[in-house]
């Protein structure tokens, strides 16, 4: 199963409202890890005003809104 990286923040709006939009795409199809940038030092200076970012394979998919499109575009390539 594929495995969906979100690198996140907590008290972060728009990284839940990401994860509530995605959570439904990925059922039985995608695992999803939350990566909370601020206990590791190399996720906080990479994505510190950027999240959410979503990545898979270490290639970004999107950053800060859930791109639908590109999700199940992957989804279906990948399975």
């Amino acid at each position: 199963m594929l495995e969906l990286i979100v690198y996140s923040r907590r008290g972060c709006h728009l990284c839940e409202d990401l994860l509530l939009d995605l959570e439904p795409l990925c059922q039985g199809r995608a695992e999803i890890a939350v990566r909370d940038i601020d206990t590791n030092n190399e996720w906080l200076s990479e994505y510190d005003t950027a999240v959410p970012v979503l990545c898979y394979k270490g290639r970004e998919i999107c950053r800060y809104h859930l791109d639908r499109e590109a999700v199940n575009a992957l989804l279906a390539t990948e399975m």
